[in-house]
């Protein structure tokens, strides 16, 4: 009797996992190819212009500049800050953010807040520090398509995207999730690189032809707020009373106190007119916003302009996951652009196992696009997804270079026309070159001479190669 009631129990479970795996990854086996109708709407050309524009850009290439500029923008804004992020969770750095975010909806500033379903279920719920700030009737925080494991086919429509925007002012967008490891600098030995740019609006009362890029992001969040996959994260009134939450609002008032007193000039209005370079244009390139499976449109628009490189076309990302389409873009790239190379983590660097796996299954595959790949190994995970085009394009935002961001998940990509800009961007991505090794096989390197590669267990090299192979009919979730 015993045993019949433990292969029922057992049978229960393999029944749930597979009802949960099947579920999950079903709506994204198919690849589904880019619509006429786009392409037809898309044109390179659009993403150029032979003039000044009234958007000027800087980069946050440090964890630092990122927490600076966002108090510094919070501090200024007159009306409203919008924050949406793929992944918030508690830390020194979030406390800060959060206390200034709470002080500026006690002075009355509009605060809207969305988070992606996971990250909101898994970090958000149970945390009184995020109970405190949705306590504002001044604050909502909004979750994009909540997790609900009963509806595991709805489980893998994650938001992706990371961006701030300040009133009319201003917007940072990139690949920074928001928590320690991507923002401030306080020790943590899970700390990763990434990248932003920073967008400012110098005329705020210019619409039409020539109005900033802002307004095309801002228009993004009001589609994505107003989506029924969003829905309020707890109600204000209930919240206030709770005297966990009370405490909490206490901690983030007083810890506003100390950032202001510790850095009075991130509490003062700057010139960022003075702090920023010029841009002729930035246009913002976006993934449909859907829960279930997507056209490729982001990953065909930034091919699309990498094919009109005359020569250059660099490209950063943390991994490479490719399926044949990708690989038939990405070898075409190869073959008209006389240099045309890729920056991704080794996999002794890297942070992702299931992408390490992948890669390490297929890396031929992708060594055969032509493209020269360099396998970073600096020590920290490379978390910056740009892309170089010639001298005045730069790309950045949060795209990975996998079939995740092409097929599953909502992306936003910038693309800014600037000289000066591109310049900086290629300094950075150059020193970053500087520790990679550069893949001339299957197997074979070419390795700087200061460059030690870690050492990473055989147990876990010979796991990832089971696992490249497991994870082939699952490849749509990498």
């Amino acid at each position: 009797m015993r045993k019949f009631k433990i292969r029922w129990l057992l049978f229960i479970v393999l029944f749930f996992l597979v009802y949960l795996v099947a579920g999950a990854v079903g709506p994204f086996v198919h690849y589904k190819k880019v619509s006429e109708e786009t392409k037809k709407n898309f044109s390179v050309s659009e993403c150029y212009r032979d003039r000044t524009g009234v958007d000027r850009a800087m980069l946050l290439e440090t964890n630092k500049s990122a927490w600076d500029e966002r108090i510094r923008l919070f501090h200024q804004a007159k009306e409203r800050i919008v924050l949406s992020t793929f992944d918030m969770r508690d830390g020194k750095s979030t406390r800060d953010l959060l206390a200034v975010l709470y002080h500026r909806a006690e002075e009355g500033i509009r605060i809207q807040i969305l988070v992606d379903g996971v990250s909101g279920t898994i970090r958000l719920e149970g945390n009184e520090l995020f109970y405190a700030l949705s306590s504002h009737p001044n604050v909502e925080i909004k979750i994009y398509n909540k997790l609900n494991l009963a509806m595991p086919w709805k489980t893998q429509g994650r938001m992706h995207d990371k961006y701030v925007i300040v009133d009319e002012m201003a917007y940072i967008l990139g690949g920074r999730n928001t928590f320690d490891y991507f923002i401030g600098d306080y020790p943590n030995k899970n700390m990763s690189y990434d990248r932003e740019v920073l967008i400012y609006n110098t005329n705020p009362k210019q619409r039409g032809e020539d109005e900033s890029s802002l307004y095309q992001v801002e228009a993004y969040f009001s589609r994505m707020w107003d989506k029924k996959e969003c829905r309020l994260f707890h109600d204000q009134e209930n919240l206030r009373e709770d005297h966990k939450v009370k405490s909490m609002i206490d901690m983030l008032t007083k810890r506003y106190e100390k950032l202001k007193k510790e850095n009075p000039g991130l509490f003062r209005d700057c010139d960022y007119g003075e702090m920023t370079c010029e841009t002729n244009k930035v246009t913002l390139l976006s993934n449909p916003t859907g829960i279930y499976g997507k056209k490729p449109v982001l990953f065909y628009e930034l091919s699309e302009l990498m094919k009109q490189a005359k020569e250059r076309v660099i490209i950063h990302t943390p991994y490479v996951v490719l399926n044949g389409y990708m690989k038939r873009e990405l070898t075409e790239i190869a073959g008209q652009v006389p240099d045309s190379r890729m920056v991704i983590n080794s996999v002794e660097n890297g942070d992702n196992f299931m992408a390490s796996s992948d890669y390490l299954y297929r890396k031929n595959e992708v060594f055969n696009t032509g493209v020269q790949i360099l396998e970073y190994d600096g020590g920290v995970s490379y978390h910056g997804k740009s892309v170089v085009i010639d001298e005045d394009m730069s790309i950045i935002g949060s795209y990975n270079m996998d079939l995740r961001s092409t097929y599953v998940d909502t992306e936003l990509m910038l693309a800014v026309q600037s000289r000066e800009l591109t310049e900086e961007l290629t300094g950075y991505m150059e020193e970053m070159e500087k520790d990679c090794r550069t893949v001339t096989g299957p197997d074979t390197y070419e390795v700087p001479e200061h460059i030690q590669v870690e050492e990473i267990p055989f147990w876990k090299k010979a796991a990832m190669r089971v696992v490249g192979l497991i994870m082939q009919p699952f490849r749509s979730m990498v």
